[in-house]
């Protein structure tokens, strides 16, 4: 039988062993990069798959590559037309390169996530409160072109911004209210001035067509006429036309046939 020393000796040669291995072999996932450092310096980026290592000698810094969801918290922004209102979006961005990601930069969700909150107030201090709620996918794209140009030195590619709230303040609400109802009166005045034209141009071209042929005018007056003759309950008293009044005129003064 092996002596108690020996045995003693096996297990703890068996424990090194264990040891060695759990920190010699890694295994990384399809979305997971290992940034590799041998005695502190930058030696490659390995994975996914299974990574060994030499202990002690390297160490390695596990970097996901999935896209991250980040929620910038509300930002008080001041716009250029000094209304003062509160602004969260949220941000889709993701490591395109794992090494920059770990050697730029200490945190770089931290560092994303403040330099959007910075980024946020900056581009929406610029514009008007009415671009801000009508113009939305331009100022998204405006705020992740400066974000991704920042990041791109930190191996980060920004996919979208979307600006989820702008909220106004009560006040401010009753006055864009207003403003949209005036709105709507100005452009109902404009559009019934406009229909007004062009019913008084639609007049003008009918009084010219018909100087044009004065029989045609008799013809509407016949049927103006006709069309008040259709309701038999109305006593209607309109002018004769003065050409027949001449007419009769002329029968009346002309002296009768002498009697042969």
């Amino acid at each position: 039988m092996p002596a108690p020393f020996d045995l003693a000796a096996y297990v703890l040669l068996a424990v090194v062993v264990v040891v060695v291995l759990a920190q010699a072999i890694r295994i990384l996932r399809e979305y997971e990069r290992g940034v590799v450092f041998t005695l502190g310096r930058f030696s490659g980026v390995k994975g996914p798959g299974l990574i060994l290592l030499i202990p002690v000698v390297q160490q390695m810094v596990r970097v996901s590559l999935r896209t991250i969801v980040m929620d910038v918290p509300s930002q008080d922004v001041i716009s250029r037309d000094n209304v003062s209102v509160k602004v969260n979006a949220v941000i889709y961005f993701r490591v395109i390169e794992a090494d920059r990601a770990v050697i730029q930069v200490e945190d770089f969700v931290a560092a994303t996530s403040q330099l959007a909150q910075t980024t946020l107030r900056s581009v929406l201090g610029k514009h008007e409160l009415d671009e801000m709620l009508a113009e939305r996918d331009k100022l998204n794209i405006d705020i992740r072109e400066i974000l991704d140009a920042q990041t791109d030195q930190w191996g980060i590619k920004v996919a979208n911004v979307e600006i989820k709230h702008v909220d106004i303040d009560e006040s401010m609400i009753r006055a864009i209210a207003r403003q949209a109802e005036a709105e709507r009166n100005r452009r109902a005045r404009i559009i019934n001035a406009d229909g007004e034209r062009q019913a008084a141009e639609t007049l003008v071209d009918a009084a010219r067509i018909l100087a044009q042929q004065p029989e045609s005018l008799q013809l509407r007056y016949l049927s103006t006429l006709y069309d008040i003759g259709m309701d038999k309950n109305s006593t209607i008293v309109f002018p004769m036309p003065l050409d027949l009044l001449s007419i009769w005129l002329q029968g009346r003064e002309r002296p009768p046939p002498a009697a042969e």
